[in-house]
């Protein structure tokens, strides 16, 4: 599936979705029946505080965790009865991930850890054009040991649309990460939305990353609390830290 696909359509769709690990008196209920209808191509940040259900239903949504209940669909594939083999092609071929621990592999250069996704990709980006795309051109034989954090998420990043998904995850991008850095790496997620038609989904604790989405989703124990459509965007550099 092409990842430039029209903005009418919505990337995911979930109804009554929820998520309870454990059971009995422990059981700890991370979603409570989470109705969202996140449009294709569009930038989304997610708010809300540690435990809120935030990387629940990215995990979810990502086809790295089961739902206890509800649906969840991806266009008009239902997430929630895909077998394991078949959530593995999905985010093979459709997913994009970006953590806050950059997870290269600290033997092989920036060219070598982007390369690595293209392999075993069906139409990847050229690993020479997919750190062109964050901006890392002049360090692609450089090892992550070479590389300051920023430099290395934007590798991380690298790798990850380097498969050309249609959908980029992205869980605390910033977090470990000073303001001029941080505004760095939004920015090249900006651009991977803009010029590649990606679908990002970004988590994050920084409120003032919402001034750059297209839409913001409040989440508060397990439940949205809001969704904030954005007709004034700014760009990754005008954000306060």
């Amino acid at each position: 599936m092409s990842s430039s696909v029209s903005k009418t359509k919505n990337a995911f769709t979930t109804s009554g979705l929820t998520k309870i690990y454990g059971s009995g008196e422990t059981a700890v209920h991370a979603l409570r029946g989470v109705d969202l209808q996140l449009p294709a191509a569009e930038l989304v940040v997610l708010l809300g505080p540690s435990g809120s259900g935030k990387s629940t239903l990215l995990n979810i949504l990502g086809g790295l965790d089961q739902a206890t209940g509800g649906t969840a669909k991806f266009f008009d594939e239902e997430l929630t009865s895909m077998s394991d083999r078949q959530l593995t092609l999905y985010r093979r071929h459709q997913v994009g991930f970006v953590f806050q621990f950059y997870n290269l592999m600290p033997s092989l250069t920036a060219h070598e850890n982007v390369e690595l996704v293209t392999e075993i990709s069906e139409n990847p980006l050229d690993p020479a054009e997919a750190l062109k795309l964050v901006g890392l051109s002049d360090r692609a034989n450089h090892f992550p040991a070479q590389l300051s954090g920023g430099e290395q998420q934007r590798v991380a990043i690298a790798r990850a649309v380097a498969k050309r998904p249609t959908v980029l995850f992205c869980d605390e991008p910033t977090g470990a990460l000073d303001s001029t850095t941080g505004r760095a790496v939004l920015r090249v997620l900006q651009d991977v939305n803009k010029n590649l038609g990606t679908t990002v989904l970004i988590i994050t604790h920084a409120a003032a990353t919402a001034d750059m989405a297209d839409r913001t989703i409040n989440f508060s124990d397990g439940t949205i609390r809001e969704v904030v459509i954005n007709r004034n965007k700014l760009s990754a550099e005008e954000i306060e830290w």
